[in-house]
């Protein structure tokens, strides 16, 4: 019963908490602040002063800040342009066309920043407006950038692999190495999904992208290569 009685206030606290708009984080710490004070005789103040300090003055919780801030400069500089503009000529002639620059614009760029949001944010940018122009459908377009976009989660340098890593105490470098196989398995499925819609709904498929010489999609490639410089150097 006491069980039940302090399951109850937890949850009143805490749906009040966040019925009162304030932040999930702040919100839980909260629940713990009563249930110190409720439940045990040790100070709440000084214990969650301490347990707070500790956690967050982890140095590994540093690279937290800086890839965000690399997120936001890739996110006002040309690269997402020239990664566009070096894919397009290798994803044209799959079946599903142009919109395989998604996929593995959104694999690319979770392997520089880090973040879901980030990644988003950089390869929808430009595709989007590139793929509309281009004749294909709006949901397949929003659709397959939307859930691209989650690799950022698991490819490292992910930034919840980072969390998650400190947290729990685990080694960050195993974590990251155990995200990249899924990662990659994940992005190949999304673009199985694609080309299965293009055979399925040929009605829905745009004109097939022109033809275009060996010579001139080498050429075009140059632009990936500062992309990949900065994936080698952030994942080193």
């Amino acid at each position: 019963m006491t069980e039940l009685y302090a399951t109850a206030i937890f949850l009143f606290v805490l749906f009040a908490l966040l019925g009162g708009s304030v932040w999930i984080g702040l919100a839980l710490m909260g629940v713990a602040w009563v249930g110190m004070e409720l439940f045990t005789s040790r100070p709440a103040g000084d214990a969650m002063i301490t347990t707070i300090w500790t956690g967050a003055s982890s140095w590994t919780l540093t690279a937290l800040p800086l890839f965000i801030w690399m997120g936001e400069i890739l996110y006002r500089t040309r690269l997402s342009q020239d990664l566009f503009r070096g894919l397009a000529p290798w994803m044209r002639f799959l079946p599903g066309g142009l919109l395989h620059t998604n996929i593995a614009g959104c694999t690319i760029f979770a392997a520089v920043s880090g973040s879901s949001a980030a990644t988003l944010n950089m390869v929808g940018k430009m595709s989007i407006p590139e793929l509309r122009k281009r004749g294909y459908p709006e949901f397949m377009i929003i659709g397959t950038l939307a859930g691209a976009a989650t690799l950022g989660l698991m490819i490292p340098p992910s930034l919840t692999l980072i969390v998650y890593g400190v947290t729990i105490n685990e080694s960050i470098t195993k974590l990251f190495m155990a995200g990249v196989f899924p990662g990659l398995v994940l992005a190949g499925l999304f673009m199985l999904y694609i080309m299965a819609w293009h055979f399925i709904y040929k009605d829905q498929r745009p004109d097939p992208e022109p033809a275009m010489p060996m010579g001139k999609r080498l050429a075009e490639s140059r632009f990936l290569l500062p992309l990949f410089g900065l994936v080698f150097v952030v994942i080193g």
